[in-house]
């Protein structure tokens, strides 16, 4: 079986985006990236699209 997921795709050298509904199977783990942030910088992220993007942009170079 499958879950449903939100998967992001953005472009590093035109800062766009897009987003789609994805099918993940049950038994595969995914990786949180904000885990290891204190819990005030974590929030920040997450009141901010643009500032989450440019978050997990910046951990994939």
């Amino acid at each position: 079986m499958f879950e449903r997921c939100v998967g992001l795709a953005w472009c590093l050298g035109c800062r766009v985006y897009t987003g789609t509904m994805v099918h993940v199977p049950r038994e595969r783990v995914l990786v949180d990236a904000l885990a290891s942030l204190p819990r005030a910088q974590r929030e920040r992220l997450e009141r901010s699209e643009i500032k989450l993007i440019e978050f997990l942009a910046r951990q994939r170079r």
